[in-house]
């Protein structure tokens, strides 16, 4: 109990390892997985008080408040309405134990310190939260310029629109066509998952 303490109390349960695929089943974070829509673990770095977990849908963070405390706050980042930013890795120095990844995802900073051993695995993890980030950034991009698209064109038909059709008619067809396209083509700039990108980069 007293080195429990001391560990919390000195800030070393803050150091967390990467746990191996094959005890992804013996964490907290496993219990609140989506089996159902094919969710899968990638990634899972552990703490004594906390869990970061890693799916090709989200980030689960399963929060404590201590390494003492079996108090957990779940909380969960889907990334197709959370982006990924700001990807930073820095390596251990020569007595440092650690190695830091910081990123921010949706409005939340993370900052998650591994211990140095698992270095290769976190390089892999750095460059997987770096291509989503890319490939989420592309896909915003195109969603505004689909959007720009989409309002200039409905001008030029407003403008153009012949005698036989009302204002408000020609608004509500291309608001309903604006609405449908969009919808439709919703995969495309808004991306729910991410297992090939995970799958691209972590070797483990």
């Amino acid at each position: 109990m007293f080195k429990k303490i001391a560990s919390d109390a000195l800030g070393l349960s803050d150091i967390g390892v990467v746990v191996p695929r094959s005890d992804f089943d013996k964490t907290d974070a496993d219990d609140f997985i989506f089996n159902e829509i094919d969710e899968e673990i990638y990634f899972l770095i552990k703490t004594k008080a906390d869990e970061y977990c890693f799916t090709n849908y989200g980030l689960i963070h399963v929060d404590g408040t201590s390494a003492l405390s079996k108090k957990r706050l779940l909380r969960r980042y889907d990334y197709e309405h959370y982006t990924i930013d700001n990807v930073f890795l820095e390596t251990a120095g020569t007595i440092d134990l650690d190695v830091e990844i910081k990123f921010t995802i949706g409005s939340t900073a993370l900052s998650i310190d591994i211990h140095k051993k698992h270095i290769d695995e976190i390089k892999d993890l750095y460059k997987a939260l770096h291509a989503i980030s890319l490939e989420q950034k592309s896909n915003a991009y195109k969603l505004d310029a689909a959007k720009q698209s989409l309002t200039l064109a409905s001008t030029a038909i407003g403008r153009g629109s012949n005698s036989e059709s009302t204002p408000a008619a020609s608004f509500e067809q291309i608001v309903e066509f604006s609405h449908d396209w969009l919808i439709q083509n919703k995969e495309a700039f808004m991306k729910k998952d991410f297992g090939a990108t995970f799958e691209k980069y972590i070797n483990n």
